[in-house]
């Protein structure tokens, strides 16, 4: 396997009987680099992100995973019982205690809130708490799986906006899925799209950062493009 990077998977096939969901996938990710990945419902990202993870070692093929590994999925996935700043050092040795939370907390502008119980909080502010957790940790790969699917807009822009800086401070490799084209181009160094199991196409974005959408005019109409969606037909 390549050596210097944060992910190197070679040939990873996954299989729900018959069904080849990753088929002799490859997939580089460089330290510190920010990766969106993009395809069709059933193409695999999720999938991807779990064997990544841990989650799911049913698989033939190759991959390393260099660090610890934190995710943050579409729902907080906060457990009621426990204040959040007890939800944020979750799975942490039991020495690690309130203060390590509360600058995780204040990171994501929520050390007001570290005694608060989680179902007081708004949507937004819940997928904060679960981006302090996956911080905490101090991941060498951040996995998001779709984690602003579920918030209204303008949230939405607000938790882009934090997550970049949250990643240029921290510099955690990440992966990002989501279904977004926009998002995938504003927040990621490279987006890839999955097709038939395999990385289909790649687009490198690199810099300037903050990014704006008319930068990459052409990259978004050749994303879309290879998801199947005509923007003419759909105007």
């Amino acid at each position: 396997m390549a050596s210097g990077l944060t992910v190197a998977v070679r040939g990873l096939t996954k299989r729900f009987g018959d069904r080849a969901v990753l088929h002799g996938l490859d997939l580089d990710i460089a330290p510190g680099e920010f990766v969106a990945l993009l395809g069709r419902s059933g193409s695999g990202k999720s999938t991807l992100l779990k064997v990544l993870a841990g989650l799911d070692r049913d698989v033939a093929g190759e991959f390393t995973v260099d660090g610890k590994v934190s995710v943050a999925f579409q729902q907080p996935r906060l457990l009621p019982w426990r204040r959040v700043w007890r939800n944020v050092v979750l799975g942490l040795h039991p020495v690690v205690g309130k203060d390590v939370a509360l600058a995780a907390l204040a990171e994501v502008r929520l050390a007001d809130h570290a005694d608060a119980w989680p179902r007081t909080l708004s949507g937004g502010e819940a997928q904060r708490v679960s981006l302090a957790r996956a911080l905490v940790r101090e991941p060498g790969l951040l996995l998001l799986d779709e984690p602003f699917g579920a918030l209204d807009a303008l949230t939405r822009i607000a938790m882009h906006r934090l997550v970049e800086s949250l990643w240029l401070r921290h510099k955690p490799a990440v992966l990002l899925v989501t279904h977004d084209v926009d998002e995938a181009l504003l927040l990621a160094d490279r987006v890839l799209v999955l097709d038939e199991g395999r990385i289909a196409s790649e687009y490198v974005l690199g810099h300037p950062r903050p990014r704006e959408l008319s930068d990459h005019i052409d990259v978004r109409t050749q994303v879309l493009a290879d998801l199947g969606v005509n923007e003419r037909a759909t105007a």
